[in-house]
């Protein structure tokens, strides 16, 4: 597929974006609308919507990717089972507290409950987790688009980035939340069918019927789903699941992004029934991308496809774009190429409103009745769109100059140091009923906690005889952060229980 095709393709697909866009934005531009949608989102359009933001470009293509490894192969569905029970989690404890107490921020629990300080603490910690977060899931795909597009027209790494960001940018500024839940959910279609439709394109071209393809992958050295032999291992089935557990309830439950679009429903019933049609979505969608990740790699073997390689280093990441773009017919090409296209943006769209809304009403204070349609805050919330757009920029640029690793292994591996925090603050406020914190020391043991952590995991095979600490990393900073709070708490007013 030519890089022609490719760059057409793409633009036609934003001009739908910004087309829809502008139709929703005229009617309701206020930040009533962008950081909350009205509440008037239908739950099952949130729910559809959700999968291609919780998916994205990631779980696209480095999770097929990794499946070739033989210590990982469908290493990654106990993850995505540790998830599942984060995600039920979410909609029994943490959603009926949100609805209770009506919230904007989900940041504004920690204000009530432990004080300003830590409410601002709490905030900082997601904008700084959520920018890094996002910007490496927008790195994979301005990767490819580098590679397969830009690179014959000689166009820097660096205006691809910002090409991708403007295009972001240009249909999410003025209608926010509202435009997100009907462009995520005509995304988040383009992303199933593509998953779908690939493992057909790659089967016929296997020679392969369902139920032989089934048989293959079941029988190749690509599909161990649960390791349990060595406990000492990353691997381990329970550090994995409960691992996925921690990270969901953090990088979901505690994270303004998804809570943002739940929010938006008319009442926690309509929210509840989102995230369990979600999580059974994203449950079954996850069996399907390692199982393209296995076909892909008998694909590679039966037709001797090497894995790219970039600076001399295997990049497992872009063996699926490798296959769609050179390998496979026209048609698969364009689906794969909208289906990654989707995967990427409708998470990064969606964490760049996030982003926008808890600056402006986390140290802002735009979710006030008297600036929800004043036309200044609404001028001010642009520009704050605009510098985190710019901001994500400089971190993929940066991240691009030192990358050396799979994506998907980076992202968590960060998320285990900065939400550790937040499942900390919440975990304390939810469980301390009878305590608050001396507010102004939180920030401290915020800092000190991943800090900790960082050595326990560079040094853990020393210190605990060869245990090597994976994603239950993000369980012990959180753990150390509570502690630390337990250390700086105070009795409870009736002001600080809830």
């Amino acid at each position: 597929m030519s890089s022609t095709a490719i760059l057409t393709i793409i633009i036609l697909y934003f001009g739908v974006l910004i087309f829809i866009s502008n139709v929703i934005s005229k009617k309701d531009s206020s930040n009533d609308a962008f950081f909350k949608a009205n509440k008037n989102s239908k739950w099952y359009l949130v729910a559809f919507g959700m999968i291609g933001t919780a998916l994205s470009g990631v779980t696209f293509i480095s999770v097929p990717g990794e499946v070739g490894n033989p210590d990982l192969q469908f290493k990654y569905f106990q993850f995505v089972l540790g998830n599942a029970l984060g995600f039920i989690i979410i909609a029994t404890v943490l959603l009926p507290l949100y609805y209770r107490m009506n919230l904007t921020s989900i940041y504004s629990y920690i204000e009530q409950r432990l004080g300003i300080v830590s409410y601002k603490t709490a905030a900082t910690i997601f904008l700084i987790s959520r920018t890094i977060g996002s910007a490496f899931r927008l790195y994979l795909v301005v990767i490819v688009l580098q590679k397969f597009v830009f690179d014959d027209y000689n166009v820097p790494f660096a205006i691809t980035v910002l090409i991708s960001l403007g295009l972001i940018f240009a249909y999410t500024y003025r209608g926010g939340l509202k435009t997100i839940i009907i462009t995520d959910t005509l995304q988040t279609f383009f992303l199933v069918s593509s998953v779908f439709l690939t493992i057909i394109f790659i089967c016929q071209s296997l020679d392969f019927s369902f139920v032989e393809a089934f048989e293959a992958v079941k029988n190749s050295n690509y599909s161990k789903v649960f390791f349990y032999e060595d406990y000492l291992k990353g691997n381990f089935v329970v550090k994995q699941i409960l691992g996925g557990m921690f990270v969901t309830i953090a990088m979901v439950g505690l994270d303004q992004d998804l809570m943002q679009k739940n929010l938006s429903c008319k009442n926690i019933g309509e929210a509840q029934k989102n995230m369990f049609t979600f999580t059974g979505i994203f449950v079954v969608i996850n069996i399907f991308f390692l199982s393209v990740g296995a076909l892909l790699y008998l694909y590679a073997e039966k037709n001797g496809i090497a894995i790219p390689m970039v600076d001399d280093v295997k990049r497992t990441d872009l063996l699926f774009p490798e296959i769609a773009f050179n390998h496979l017919t026209m048609i698969p090409s364009v689906v794969f190429l909208l289906g990654l296209t989707a995967a990427t943006f409708a998470t990064t769209d969606s964490a760049l409103t996030a982003l926008t809304t808890s600056f402006c009403v986390d140290f802002l204070g735009m979710d006030k009745a008297e600036n929800a349609n004043n036309q200044k805050t609404v001028r001010t919330r642009h520009w704050v769109h605009i510098g985190f757009s710019f901001l994500m920029f400089l971190v993929i640029v940066i991240f691009n100059s030192l990358n050396d690793k799979s994506v998907v292994t980076m992202i968590f591996k960060v998320a285990s140091y900065t939400y550790g925090p937040l499942l900390g603050l919440y975990a304390f406020g939810l469980f301390m009923k009878t305590k608050t914190v001396h507010d102004k020391l939180v920030p401290i043991i915020c800092v000190i906690s991943p800090t900790i952590c960082f050595f326990i995991s560079k040094y853990s095979a020393d210190l605990l005889g060869n245990y090597v600490i994976d994603n239950e990393l993000i369980i012990v900073n959180g753990l150390i952060t509570f502690l630390g709070l337990l250390i700086i708490s105070k009795p409870a007013t009736s002001e600080t229980r809830f």
